[in-house]
């Protein structure tokens, strides 16, 4: 298998497990509705993920490397579903660029290429997800 076959194929896993993990935020979504902590929405995607045999991690610790000292700021991933897929979970009015902005640095810090940025204080889910990629890879 040649690079290009490689990355294309890797990029239809990606394809595969956003569109799950999507498709199980739109099962919590439609069972619980807006205006529930993060928290709620975290337990119940994971359950609903857990259901589909998706591995993930949930609060995974992202340290910082800063001048080659790994420093432990605290910072966590929502989700990382496996080990591909960063999502991170928000309950507010309107996503803002500086949510993206925190999707990306996660991506950068951790080596990964796409997040999911998923609000569920919306009518409609589909409103309220956000793809973001790193590089070139979508």
């Amino acid at each position: 298998m040649n690079r290009r076959d490689a990355e294309i194929a890797e990029k239809m896993q990606i394809n595969d497990v956003t569109r799950d993990v999507i498709g199980a935020a739109m099962v919590v979504h439609r069972a619980l509705g807006p205006g529930l902590l993060e928290s709620a929405y975290e337990e119940c995607l994971c359950h609903e993920l857990g259901l589909r045999a998706l591995l993930f991690e949930r609060q995974r610790a992202l340290p910082v490397v800063f001048k080659e000292m790994r420093l432990d700021c605290g910072y966590r991933l929502d989700l990382l579903v496996l080990n591909s897929v960063v999502v991170e979970i928000k309950t507010v009015e309107a996503l803002l660029p500086i949510h993206e902005a925190q999707v990306l640095t996660c991506l950068k810090l951790g080596g990964w290429n796409v997040g999911l940025l998923i609000n569920f204080n919306v009518p409609a889910l589909k409103d309220g997800i956000k793809r973001i990629v790193l590089g070139l890879k979508d």
